[in-house]
């Protein structure tokens, strides 16, 4: 197969191919390194920067019970954490939006395990800090479990989980015409750091996933789903 010579060719490509998570994450980190070099140096600043805040320290942790929310869903319903756990174990996934490709490969792994996730009595959210007109995109991608709207990124900000972009990056993005500020409805360039959490039906952490680095490391599936088996016991 001939190398993508665009970014949306190479991520095409590998959505396209049977490969796990982790390696479907490498794999187009590299090709952001070959064909745009210049913003994969911007991500590595920051990482470098979210490492050294050390972000995500004041986030529930396991045996923590993750605050509830109150989001509008893909179809413009309000929906609340207590609403899904009635239902038993969920897993809340946050993202950064329908436009990042790293997210884009997590709710891929998802869309792809939810059959197996719904058998063990769970259920699956994501929430990302966008409008529900863009939401909605990725449950036309064929995302079948609720995309949550977070606007302005207070919930992410509440579990601590929220940054600014950083100047450089926004300058950057700006030039090459990002949608960011008509994709959130505001022009504050904050994201969430992509966190996996894995709750029993009484809201209680089972398990989690946070890391600064959002190009590389996510909740592996088979975690997911020996996580589900401890929320359920």
């Amino acid at each position: 197969m001939p190398d993508a010579t665009t970014l949306p060719e190479a991520l095409a490509a590998i959505l396209d191919q049977d490969l796990t998570m982790a390696q479907a994450l490498a794999r187009y980190a590299s090709e952001l390194q070959r064909l745009n070099p210049t913003v994969a140096q911007a991500y590595e600043a920051i990482v470098r920067r979210l490492r050294a805040a050390d972000i995500g320290r004041s986030a529930p942790g396991v045996g923590d019970h993750l605050p509830d929310f109150v989001l509008t869903d893909q179809d413009g319903q309000l929906r609340t954490l207590r609403d899904f756990m009635a239902q038993g174990p969920i897993i809340v996934s946050l993202n950064r939006g329908h436009w990042c490709p790293f997210c884009r490969i997590e709710l891929e792994a998802l869309r792809k395990a939810t059959a197996a996730i719904n058998r063990q009595g769970a259920g699956i959210v994501s929430i990302m800090p966008e409008k529900q007109s863009f939401t909605k995109i990725v449950r036309e991608r064929g995302v079948p479990f609720p995309i949550l709207s977070d606007i302005d990124g207070a919930y992410s900000l509440e579990l601590g989980l929220c940054y600014y972009v950083g100047d450089e990056l926004v300058d950057l993005l700006r030039a090459r015409g990002h949608g960011m500020p008509a994709f959130q409805g505001n022009d504050s360039w904050f994201l969430p750091v992509p966190a996996t959490f894995v709750l029993n039906a009484q809201g209680k952490i089972m398990a989690r996933h946070i890391d600064p680095d959002f190009r590389f490391n996510r909740m592996a599936i088979d975690q997911i789903l020996s996580s589900i088996v401890d929320a359920r016991a």
